[in-house]
This record gives C-alpha cells, sequence and structure tokens, in this order.
C-alpha cells in the first residue's frame, strides 16, 4: 500500500481563501479527499508534514519563459541530447522559484528550428529531485505584426493566407498536438487568415493568445470572438492605449463580447465583468511581466483594478535570467542585460525579463495591495484555467497532482514539493 501524507498546520489556499485548521492529503503525488480518507475509510496518515503555520498554495506555473541560465528554448545548436541537456537545467532550476510546472517559450523562428526543438518540448511529469514540469511549449510568433515584432527576427515572420496549412508548414507535425508539444500560440488577429486558423487550433487544444499585435480594438475583440481566452503580455508589443481606439488594452473594457466558445477556459467573474453576460467572464486572460521594467507599477493597477479575476504572472525571462549583466542571446539575436532588465544590444527595446516568478507574485501584491489570495492565483489557478488544466494543476482539489508551495506571511519561499516528493532548496 502507498505512502498517505498529511499537511498539517498550514494556511491552506482553498476555495479563493486562506483556511487555517483543515488539512491536505495526498497520495501517490496526487491530491486525495480528506474527508473521504478519514471519515469514511478511517484511514491515519503514514507521513505528517507541518507546514508551521506558513502558507501553503499550489506551485507556480510560468506560461511565457524564454529560457534561464544562459540557456534559450530557441537555440537549436548541437546534438539533441545537448539540447536536452539544456531544457532539464532551465527545468530544474526553476524548482527552486516554486514554478512546479511551465510553458517553454519558443519565439519566433524558422520551420527548420520548430522542427528541432518542438520534439524535445513535449509535455512531460515533474520529479522533484529533476525537474518542473513541462506543460507543453508556448511558440510566440511567426504570425505576428512586424510592427509589433519586439526582439523577434523580422524575417522569420509569416503570413497565413492558407490558413491552418501555413500553420501546419511554419510548426511541422508536432502542431498536430498528438504528443502535447503545443499548449499555447501567440498570434496577431489582424494578419491574413489569421482568425480563419484560430478554431483549427482550438480542436487541437491548443491556447489560442492574442499578442505582439497592432491591432486595433474591433480586430482583438474580434480575435477574442473566435475563441482566443489570452492575451500575451499586456501593454508590451501592442499598441498603446488610446482615448479613440485603446488597441487590444481595450478588450479590458469590452462589455459587448460573445459567450465564451470554452467557458472553462475562461476568468471567473468579478464584480467589473459585464452584467449582461452569463458566467464566466467573456473576457480573456491577460498575461503580466511585474517585474517593474516590463510595465510601470502604475499601468499593473489600472489592469488589475479592470480586470482582477484576469490577470496571469508571467515572467518573460530569457537566457540571461539568474545570470550577472552582460550579453547573451535569444532566439538568434544579441541580447545585453543591464539595470534589471534586458534589450536587444544597442537599444532600448526590451527583449525579456530577467524576474523569476515568485518574484513577480511579490511585485504584484506590492504594486496593486491586492490580496494574498490573489496574488497566489495569478500565478496558480489563472494559468492553469487558461490552458484547461485547472483539474490538475492550480488548486487544492482532490485528483490534482500534489504540487505544492510552503511561504512566509512575505511570499517568500520556504519549501517546494512536486507530486508530494520534496525539492532540495539552495536558494532560500
Amino acid at each position: 500500500m502507498s505512502k498517505l501524507t498529511k499537511v498539517i498546520n498550514g494556511k491552506l489556499l482553498l476555495n479563493h481563501q486562506l483556511v487555517e485548521n483543515e488539512y491536505l492529503w495526498f497520495q501517490d503525488g496526487k491530491l486525495v479527499d480528506a474527508r473521504d480518507m478519514f471519515f469514511r475509510q478511517r484511514k491515519e496518515a503514514d507521513e505528517i508534514i507541518d507546514a508551521r503555520g506558513q502558507i501553503v498554495a499550489p506551485g507556480y506555473l510560468d506560461i511565457q519563459i524564454n529560457g534561464s541560465y544562459g540557456i534559450d528554448f530557441a537555440d537549436h545548436d548541437g546534438s539533441e541530447a545537448k539540447l536536452q541537456a539544456d531544457i532539464d537545467k532551465v527545468a530544474k532550476g526553476l524548482l527552486q522559484d516554486g514554478c512546479t510546472a511551465f510553458c517553454p517559450t519558443v519565439v519566433t523562428s524558422s520551420p527548420e528550428v520548430y522542427a528541432k526543438v518542438l520534439p524535445l518540448l513535449r509535455a512531460r511529469p515533474g520529479k522533484a529531485d529533476a525537474y518542473s514540469e513541462i506543460l507543453g511549449a508556448h511558440v510566440e510568433g511567426p504570425f505576428i505584426s512586424q510592427e509589433k515584432k519586439g526582439a523577434h527576427d523580422v524575417d522569420a515572420i509569416r503570413e497565413a493566407t492558407r490558413g491552418i496549412v501555413d500553420f501546419d508548414a511554419a510548426y511541422g507535425p508536432e502542431l498536430k498536438n498528438e504528443h502535447e508539444a503545443v499548449r499555447i500560440v501567440t498570434l496577431a488577429p489582424e494578419i491574413p487568415g489569421v482568425l480563419e486558423t484560430m478554431p483549427h487550433l482550438i480542436e487541437r487544444n491548443i491556447t489560442v493568445s492574442l499578442g505582439h499585435s497592432a491591432a486595433h480594438v474591433q480586430q482583438a475583440e474580434s480575435g477574442v470572438a473566435h475563441g482566443a481566452n489570452l492575451m500575451t503580455h499586456l501593454f508590451n508589443a501592442m499598441l498603446p492605449f488610446h482615448q479613440r481606439d485603446p488597441g487590444m488594452v481595450g478588450v479590458l473594457g469590452a462589455s459587448d463580447l460573445p459567450a465564451p466558445k470554452q467557458p472553462d477556459r475562461h476568468p471567473l467573474p468579478s464584480f467589473t465583468s459585464p452584467g449582461t453576460q452569463p458566467l464566466p467572464d467573456p473576457r480573456p486572460f491577460y498575461g503580466l511581466i511585474a517585474d517593474g521594467i516590463h510595465v510601470h507599477p502604475n499601468s499593473v493597477r489600472i489592469a488589475y483594478y479592470s480586470h482582477p479575476n484576469g490577470c496571469i504572472l508571467v515572467t518573460d525571462a530569457l537566457s540571461a535570467s539568474g545570470l550577472p549583466p552582460g550579453h547573451y542571446q535569444l532566439g538568434g539575436q544579441d541580447i545585453e542585460v543591464k539595470a534589471g532588465g534586458a534589450y536587444l544590444k544597442g537599444t532600448n527595446t526590451l527583449a525579456g525579463s530577467t524576474a523569476t516568478i515568485d518574484q513577480c507574485v511579490r511585485n504584484f501584491r506590492q504594486f496593486t495591495q491586492c490580496s494574498i489570495v490573489e496574488a497566489l492565483e495569478a500565478a496558480t489557478l489563472h494559468p492553469a484555467m487558461a490552458l484547461g488544466i485547472a483539474n490538475r494543476k492550480g488548486s487544492f482539489r482532490p485528483g490534482a497532482d500534489a504540487d505544492m508551495v510552503f511561504l512566509d506571511d512575505e511570499l517568500h519561499l520556504k519549501r517546494v514539493f512536486v507530486r508530494g516528493e520534496e525539492v532540495d532548496l539552495v536558494k532560500k
């Protein structure tokens, strides 16, 4: 009989609140129903974990991260064994930040790059002594706006006049998603052929995100109407807010969007939700880089106050994350890390962040003065919902993976568990 474990003396994140005098039970890496175990089956725990009054939350998810520790997920030079070892190095390092599952992000690249790297980014479970779970890749481009390319390679940007045929030609066979290699596609809704392609991506269980786009507000809303349930790094690589055409940012204020095509992948309602719509909120989730550089704290507050249940914290970290200031690579581009940010070499164009997901959670709470629960759910429940995996990630519902972080009241990381096994933290 496998070991049954109970977590006691914690402030548990349950049902959108921190709860004391409750227990978490898990077995075989999965959470089990406490009442069923104790009251119906009369089982006692084989092991007790004392949380010592700390906050106990689901493990963090980072659904947009380009790399870390000198490694870029778009790198394709070298043998398959070398690339796999590089991926494993990043995945192991992320556990030190409480990130128990992630979407390795590949920026705009050539078909040859996708053909080589996407098979290595297929979904796989995490291990406490080895690496964070891979949820499948986030492919950011190449069907994006040249005007809002950011640090992406302009020569690799494509159109989609043939619809899904062009997408399959760009990404290759992994886009069929038989092995869950692609979890998210970021695209610009104004690019010819993109809107017509979105339903095909959704049929393949791929989350469609709007980003790197010069879309006007009507085009952005059309993207949501066609099934997009996420916006990539809000405020960055999109038209700036204007009072007569608020662009993609204006979707946060939309009041007449149609009922969602995938209601379970949309945000829960809040006091700002459109009053005439049924549950859930028809507005999409939005990624937010709360590093204090990509988005000013005032802008973070505006987004949060406009659509509090839509926020998903992402790092958008690149290969320089975890490394000192210097020069690095991102998707074949030269990157310079200075003054806490990462920029295209010789420019002021942001290329990505060097933040960690636990830092973003703390920053978000500081910037917005939101509750601890809201800050935590922006890195746990919300990303899980956007990806359609809330049954196993992002909450403590029975049957979910026993991925956990223990935190002090300032949200500093104390302990991390992957599928019920504890990670050896060296960064505490």
